[in-house]
């Protein structure tokens, strides 16, 4: 099974590639945003630890279902790395634990590609289980552009901060394996992706030999030792840069 990294900043197009993937080429999605809103819930575990690290943010909890108000504790994360920092060491743990159950799950369907759509691929270490990365990717303009139309109740600067918390376009892309350029039309984002889907699906032999744990098993930590091969070779060759 094919384990493939999607990736990009945010408001990038990355949602709308996630949501095609899944629902026109019908391949196995799992949304790391989605999770990180259930494992929030009232009652998980995670919910009373964000209630207990940020107790001092006004109006953190909505009244009426006791749910966290994800617009307030966004606004008191994204400008500040400290809480931000906090929050994600929080969140992050919890979140992988669902996808491992997840990925476990699409193993046992017999799943021959699952896509891993995560916003925070290579910050959370996760891109270290895929065997592909692909990123989304758009110019600055258009990432404030459609970031301000999606949420009307930011400004520019709130807008800029929650971009500048996160990795920058350039080194994602760089990390990845795959790039889609989503600066231009939806039509053009639509035959981006007619050309990337067929380079993601592996060979029937594979997906057989996959069947077998041991093979499996090997697969998974061959996959994770040439990760972080590469990625010592991208950080040595990035100092030489700077």
């Amino acid at each position: 099974m094919l384990i493939v990294g999607l990736t990009g900043g945010i408001a990038c197009g990355k949602s709308t590639v996630s949501k095609e993937l899944k629902n026109k080429y019908n391949l196995f999605v799992i949304d790391a945003d989605q999770v990180a809103r259930e494992v929030v819930l009232p009652g998980r575990p995670a919910y009373q630890k964000i209630v207990d690290a940020f107790k001092n943010v006004p109006h953190l909890i909505n009244e009426e279902d006791m749910s966290l108000n994800r617009a307030v504790l966004g606004q008191a994360v994204f400008s500040d790395k400290l809480k931000l920092n906090i929050l994600n060491s929080i969140v992050h743990p919890a979140v992988k634990w669902e996808i491992a159950k997840q990925i476990l799950k699409a193993y046992l369907s017999l799943c021959s590609v699952v896509i891993l759509d995560v916003p925070l691929l290579f910050e959370s270490q996760l891109h270290l289980v895929c065997g592909l990365v692909i990123t989304v990717s758009t110019t600055a303009e258009s990432q404030v552009k459609r970031l301000l139309e999606r949420n009307p109740e930011l400004n520019r600067e709130d807008a800029e901060n929650r971009i500048k918390s996160q990795m920058s376009n350039e080194e994602r892309n760089y990390k990845s394996d795959i790039v889609i350029d989503n600066s231009k039309s939806l039509q053009d984002l639509h035959k981006e992706l007619q050309l990337v889907v067929p380079q993601i699906k592996p060979r029937k032999i594979w997906t057989l030999l996959d069947l077998f744990p041991p093979i499996a098993i090997a697969s998974a930590l061959f996959t994770f030792v040439i990760r972080r091969i590469t990625e010592k070779f991208i950080a040595a060759r990035q100092r030489k840069i700077d």
